[in-house]
Parts: C-alpha cells; sequence; structure tokens
C-alpha cells in the first residue's frame, strides 16, 4: 500500500448498487473481507461477506462512559463515529504464538508460524488510517522489525471512508488526524445520500488500488458530486465533540509532573487498562511461555499489556510505578509527550475510544486543559509573588 497523494479529480462513482462489486473484486484477489457489522449490541469489525453485512441505518451515540447504538431511519452504510474495536487488533493481535516447539526423540522440533492472511479492511476512518501509520513507525519503520506485523501489514488492503458523522468524544480536527482521509489507503469512499441517491465517491491512493479502481470500470465523478462528497467531511469536521488545545503540550506535561491534576485523576482511575486497550496506537505487550503437563510441547506466546497494570513495571525489588497516579501520568504524558520524541508524532489520533470506554468517564482532553489551567495559574502566581506556589489542593484545578 502506498500513501503517495491522490488527484481527487480523478475520483469516480460507484452507486450504492454496485457496492458488492468491490467486494468481489477484492475476493477475486484473494483478500478476506472484514469490515463493519452489527454484534451484541455494537458496531465491531469482523469477516463479512457482502454489503448486506453492513450496519446499514445504524448510528451510535458516545459521550464518557457511554455508548448506545440508534437507528438512523435511513439506509446509510457507514454513519457511526467509531467502533470499540480498532483495526489494530488485525495487525497486531490481542494473542499471539510467536513459537511453538514439540519434542522429538531428544531434541526439539520449531513449528512454523501461520502465514498471514491478505486482508482488505472496509471502513477505515481517517483516524484510524493515522493509528496504522504510528504503528508501522513502531513496528516495521525502525531499527526493530516485528515481523509478525510486517507480513500482515504487506498483506493488507485498506479501503478508508471518510467521516460523515462525529461522535460525541471524537476530537480528530484537534489532533489533525480527519475526518477526511488524505493519504495511507489504497481506496478512499465517501458516502452521500440525499432523497433521490444513495452512491460513493471513490479515489485511488495506490497502485493496487488504482487497478482495483479501473477494474470496476466506473464513470468519473462530476463538479458536483465531488463538491458533495466535500461537503460531507466539512459537516463531520463541524461536529467535533470534543476539542483539545494543543498547543506547546509536550513542553506543558513534561513541567508538570507534580501537579496536583495527578491526583484528582487518580483518586477516580480504576486501573482497569480500558483505554488502553481500545487505544489503536498502544502497542505494549507481555511474552509467556508455556508448557504442556508432558513437557513435550512448548510455546511462546505475546498478548497486549497495558502500562496501567502494576506488574507491567516489575523489575527486580518490585514496581517502578506502584500507585494509580503515577501509571496514569505514564500513560498520559508518554501518549502526547514523550512519544513525539521517540516517534515524531504524537501518539494520540483523536478518536476519543478512551473517553467513551472508561467506566468513569475519565476525558482525557479534560485532563490536558485541566494541567494547563494549573500550570497557567502556578505562572501567574510566580510573576506576581516572586515564588511558585505549590500544587497542594486537588480543588485548586477546579474552574
Amino acid at each position: 500500500m502506498s500513501s503517495a497523494p491522490h488527484d481527487t479529480a480523478d475520483a469516480r462513482v460507484l452507486e450504492r448498487s454496485g457496492l458488492d462489486r468491490l467486494f468481489e473484486s477484492l475476493r477475486n484477489r484473494e483478500f478476506r473481507v472484514v469490515g463493519p457489522t452489527v454484534r451484541n449490541g455494537a458496531i465491531i469489525y469482523d469477516e463479512i461477506n457482502s454489503s448486506a453485512d453492513l450496519p446499514a441505518g445504524w448510528s451510535d451515540e458516545q459521550d464518557g462512559g457511554f455508548y448506545r447504538l440508534k437507528q438512523r431511519g435511513d439506509a446509510a452504510l457507514f454513519s457511526y463515529a467509531s467502533s470499540p474495536h480498532s483495526w489494530k487488533q488485525f495487525l497486531h493481535p490481542p494473542r499471539e504464538r510467536l513459537w511453538s516447539a514439540k519434542r522429538e526423540d531428544k531434541t526439539f522440533q520449531i513449528e512454523p508460524a501461520a502465514e498471514p492472511v491478505r486482508t482488505a479492511f472496509i471502513g477505515v476512518r481517517s483516524c484510524d488510517l493515522h493509528a496504522i501509520a504510528i504503528q508501522d513507525r513502531v513496528f516495521q519503520d525502525g531499527p526493530y522489525v516485528d515481523v509478525g506485523y510486517q507480513g500482515r501489514r504487506r498483506k493488507s488492503f485498506i479501503v478508508a471512508v471518510n467521516c460523515g458523522t462525529a461522535g460525541g468524544t471524537c476530537f480528530c480536527v484537534s489532533m489533525n488526524t480527519g475526518p477526511k482521509a488524505s493519504s495511507g489507503f489504497d481506496l478512499a469512499l465517501t458516502e452521500v445520500l440525499d432523497a433521490n441517491r444513495h452512491y460513493f465517491v471513490i479515489e485511488s491512493g495506490s497502485e493496487l488500488g488504482g487497478e482495483v479502481l479501473r477494474e470496476l470500470d466506473l464513470l468519473t465523478a462530476t463538479a458536483e458530486e465531488r463538491d458533495a462528497a466535500a461537503g460531507v467531511s466539512s459537516r463531520a469536521a463541524s461536529q467535533m465533540g470534543r476539542t483539545m488545545n494543543t498547543s506547546g503540550i509536550r513542553e506543558l506535561l513534561l513541567a508538570n509532573y507534580e501537579n496536583a491534576c495527578w491526583d484528582q485523576v487518580a483518586a477516580r482511575c480504576l486501573n482497569c487498562t480500558n483505554c488502553t486497550m481500545v487505544c489503536p496506537t498502544c502497542f505494549c505487550s507481555s511474552v509467556e511461555d508455556t508448557t504442556d503437563l508432558s513437557g513435550d510441547r512448548a510455546e511462546r506466546v505475546q498478548r497486549w499489556g497495558s502500562c496501567f497494570n502494576v506488574q507491567f513495571s516489575y523489575i527486580h525489588g518490585g514496581s517502578i510505578r506502584p500507585s494509580p497516579r503515577s501509571r496514569y501520568r505514564q500513560w498520559l504524558t508518554h501518549k502526547l509527550a514523550t512519544w513525539i520524541d521517540q516517534f515524531g508524532a504524537s501518539g494520540c489520533v483523536g478518536c476519543g475510544r478512551c473517553i467513551t470506554w472508561c467506566p468513569v468517564a475519565i476525558d482525557i482532553t479534560e485532563e490536558v486543559e485541566a494541567i494547563r489551567k494549573q500550570d497557567n495559574r502556578n505562572r501567574t502566581a510566580k510573576s506576581h509573588h516572586g515564588v511558585t506556589r505549590t500544587n497542594s489542593s486537588p480543588a485548586s484545578i477546579l474552574p
């Protein structure tokens, strides 16, 4: 897949009735097709057989600690904000067998890992495209390559869908990650639905995407159709449920390790790890070695980990982050500050999942703003009195 710029003037029009032709083209290239579908009261990503499996007429309501599906009253296929899942689960699986071995006579024979399956992802949003790009930097673009991730990534085909609906916890505009996809996809769709017509404006973003698009033999989009598609993304950009002021955020957080705000959020945090599990960029993991009772088989498994677990920072002598305060501070400052030092970009893409799926509705945008306000008060106090006033009371951060 290429992230080269694409020419929107070459966009084509795919009618709703022809969407299954796209799926058929991908299957003919031996791609497993994965996309959004409704299951267990949520929109999740799973293998789909046709466009009939897509969440037609469904949207979602999201807020801090709140998620509900709702009917829209129309036939829109991609008018939800985000899934509790992210595409990370397919590229960096929650559980991955690294190797296994079987005893044969007096030696062990290593059993090869299964070859990755060619997979087409349908409905990837711009924020998640940025998240995949971040994980690329972590797993395959640096000096240490995760060969499992690299293999799955090379065999992926991405069909992006530009957002037409923003959720109550979305803030991709603040992070410059959406709502319109600009790169990182093979094909990008914008769904347009009006009283008389249901269609998609489709653009290619890679050589393979261009091949698929040419095979569909579609008409070139008119100026009116391209304008309608642009309006879809513009409306979503104006509907953000949250905002985050990212001005000087790295310096802000690194200068406030002892801010009283950390005590307030720690008093609420359950250390449940939900935020890291739903985050599309978190990549912490642990490794487990096991043998069966006979001693004839052994395997090594990698599982998702979380910096919110006290065991995660355990070294000889104990955990170096024993308190909820230290663990939440580590997560937020890494995500928004030191991640920039490591990978040249923020670790947050503004998808809002960590807010929606936090049981106590801790809001990362509110926490950053609280630290910023307290920092400003401290600077004002220092300026007026020539001394630094300590952050001794969590109540001091209240508006």
